[in-house]
């Protein structure tokens, strides 16, 4: 048997294994007795519901990665990408055309094969707990903007990438990182301007107890922004959030309006501290950045395994070429994959403690970022005691008892 075919199906069978067991022990951490930290904030009720939420989406997240395995490793076993090949060359385009319809007709399948699961996680599973404020035609509005905006933005940077490889040779891997890196910042710099506005509707915070604050703060420590917006996160769901979001003049601070809702202009202060931490401590660059390198690594790599013959034949293919070849090197590059992942989430649960620790620095609000995020942790039903290897698997945040913990040391 061809070996990149065993090394696929490993990785891929693997991690689907590891990550059941994962989700299995996190299930295995759920106790009936609610912490001390949450007496009081929590009733037994709605601790019991949050548990049963905690059930409930992992249950159906096993039942989508499983269906996705049933789908995808027959599609590799019995030659579904050379069908889809033989189809696409039997269409006599060039080369550059070509890998863009095989490319684009795979992502459309793993799109419309993904549809029913969000569907019923909306208006299913959300909707029954409480969270989904969304109707039918604002989930197929999102989709359609979602598909047309994938269209306009990524089919021509999936071209330039094809023709970099076809045309540039062994430098190609470091122009097309070059590129990356430039479609990125751009995308950054407009997103808040003219990408979020298709979906939410964005207002300028009223004027009030609520604005004064945190544009006294912004102002004492010299964050200039381009003003502080309202969000209508209560179209689609009743879990709150907050947010920066562009860079330079263009950097807005977003609050969802179910955040403002049911919070105090303490709480939100001490909310906004910490996402200003962020800023103010240089995460985002951090972050950036090893989104870059990630990138960088990731086509050096790729360029290693272009129009590789056995790559090809492990799927079984008739004909090799740079397009398959970018979504075959994705099977392979999975394990590099999580292990960057894995870094990363451990990066970014270090600067949400550093973020905190900002916040109660520079507020001396301590109890209210407590209170802040017992709030958000019970409205939004999450899970509080997740388990170890959960945490360090999947998490991008602190557990919160670990933060409330953290902040109470700092008070």
């Amino acid at each position: 048997m061809n070996v990149f075919l065993i090394l696929i199906l490993g990785f891929y069978i693997s991690f689907y294994l590891f990550d059941s067991i994962v989700e299995w022990l996190n299930i295995r951490c759920v106790s009936t007795t609610i912490p001390a930290e949450f007496r009081g904030v929590y009733d037994d009720e709605k601790y019991a519901k949050s548990q049963r939420y905690l059930k409930e989406t992992t249950r159906f997240g096993f039942i989508q990665q499983t269906v996705t395995l049933i789908v995808v490793v027959p599609f590799i076993l019995l030659g579904g990408f050379n069908q889809l090949d033989v189809f696409v060359r039997s269409l006599e385009l060039s080369s550059l055309f070509a890998g863009v319809v095989y490319i684009l007709i795979l992502l459309l399948g793993m799109m419309f094969m993904g549809i029913p699961f969000s569907y019923y996680s909306t208006f299913v599973i959300e909707e029954s707990y409480g969270f989904n404020k969304s109707t039918k035609s604002i989930f197929w509005m999102d989709f359609l903007k979602s598909m047309l905006l994938s269209f306009l933005i990524g089919i021509p940077i999936l071209m330039a990438i094809l023709w970099f490889f076809e045309s540039l040779g062994s430098m190609a891997w470091g122009v097309a990182w070059g590129f990356l890196i430039f479609v990125q910042l751009i995308l950054v710099y407009i997103a808040p301007s003219f990408i979020m506005p298709l979906f939410n509707t964005f207002e300028p915070l009223e004027d009030g107890e609520l604005k004064t604050k945190l544009e006294a703060y912004s102002l004492e420590h010299n964050f200039s922004f381009e003003g502080i917006y309202k969000m209508d996160g209560s179209k689609r769901s009743s879990k709150s959030n907050a947010y920066f979001t562009g860079f330079g003049k263009q950097r807005r601070i977003v609050l969802f309006d179910t955040l403002i809702e049911k919070h105090s202009a303490d709480e939100l202060l001490a909310i906004l501290a910490h996402e200003m931490g962020h800023y103010k401590l240089r995460h985002i660059h951090k972050s950036l950045a090893l989104s870059v390198v990630t990138s960088g690594l990731m086509l050096f790599l790729l360029s290693l395994f272009l129009n590789n013959v056995l790559l090809a034949e492990a799927f079984g293919m008739e004909s090799v070429s740079i397009y398959s070849s970018l979504i075959f090197f994705g099977f392979l590059f999975q394990p590099i994959e999580a292990v960057i992942g894995v870094l990363s989430n451990y990066l970014s649960r270090k600067h949400e403690f550093e973020a905190d620790a900002f916040a109660v620095r520079t507020t001396a609000l301590p109890d209210a970022m407590i209170g802040g995020l017992k709030r958000l942790s019970v409205d939004n039903l999450s899970n509080l005691e997740p388990s170890y290897l959960k945490v360090w698997v999947d998490y991008t945040h602190p557990p919160v008892l670990q933060r409330i913990n953290a902040i109470r040391k700092l008070a």
